[in-house]
């Protein structure tokens, strides 16, 4: 798997596809633009410092499959809203996501410089195992502020000091620290006997 900027026609028109399903965009918040992400848009997104999208890719070549990004980004304050998105059905629920997840925030907090990273995540949406597993923790609720479908839900809020990152191999387990490429995993002994 890798990650890799937005750069041609073809990755812009993808990655917009994706967020404009409805599947995907009901659990977003672009603004009033919500449903019409464009390729357009996301030129101008990757263009501004605020901002900083990668796609991911399969393990098997160099398919996009998914985007995982930070919005909000501040500099001067060290922090950014963390948001992905699994573009190709086939690959959902398989691990990827939160792999690729683990990969940029190490990539976000050494490159960028970001001290915390928050997110939010509808509170019915199973991505809330998938933020806890990467050590996001929970910080409060926004009530009934989200609607889909005409309903409102609650945005359960998260956040995540560099400190806290669980880096994430492909065999579920704890990465060890280091560049985001090394694949070393961590010895986590057994537990004890009772």
């Amino acid at each position: 798997m890798t990650l890799r900027p937005l750069s041609s026609f073809a990755d812009f028109e993808l990655a917009a596809a994706w967020l404009q399903r409805k599947e995907n965009y009901q659990w977003l918040d672009f603004g009033s633009s919500r449903q019409g992400i464009t390729p357009t848009l996301l030129r101008i997104m990757v263009q501004r410092e605020a901002n900083f999208l990668r796609l991911y890719t399969s393990d098997a070549d160099d398919t996009p499959i998914g985007i995982v990004a930070l919005s909000n980004i501040d500099r001067n304050m060290r922090t950014g809203t963390f948001w992905i998105v699994a573009g190709d059905q086939s690959f959902r629920s398989r691990g990827r996501g939160r792999i690729a997840a683990s990969r940029f925030l190490a990539l976000a907090f050494r490159d960028l410089g970001l001290h915390t990273v928050n997110t939010w995540i509808v509170e019915h949406n199973v991505s809330r195992r998938g933020a806890e597993q990467l050590g996001f923790r929970f910080i409060g609720r926004q009530r009934q502020c989200h609607f889909i479908d005409g309903q409102p839900y609650d945005r359960l809020l998260f956040d995540l000091l560099a400190s806290e990152l669980r880096e994430i191999d492909y065999a579920g387990r704890p990465a060890l620290r280091g560049p985001p490429d090394t694949l070393a995993t961590a010895q986590v002994p057994a537990p004890p006997r009772p």
